[in-house]
């Protein structure tokens, strides 16, 4: 039990230090009419637009900006 909620504390920790960013392009694949079509035989090429990727990177860059909490007059 302290284990996981070592773990779980780690996990929290971490993912406040950092985003990850997810693209996959399975949904512009399905939607171009010219992917219907696959390759007949194995090794054929498969244009570069009907390719279906996934991946992520993991980022702990900070480019975020202050937020300022100062009242301004116009409220």
């Amino acid at each position: 039990m302290i284990r996981a909620l070592t773990v779980f504390g780690a996990s929290v920790l971490l993912a406040a230090c950092g985003s990850v960013d997810y693209r996959d392009t399975n949904a512009a694949v399905d939607a171009n009419p010219l992917c219907a079509s696959r390759p007949s035989q194995p090794g054929e090429p498969v244009s570069r637009d009907c390719e279906r990727r996934a991946d992520g990177a993991w980022s702990t860059r900070r480019d975020a900006q202050p937020v300022d909490f100062r009242a301004r007059g116009d409220d």
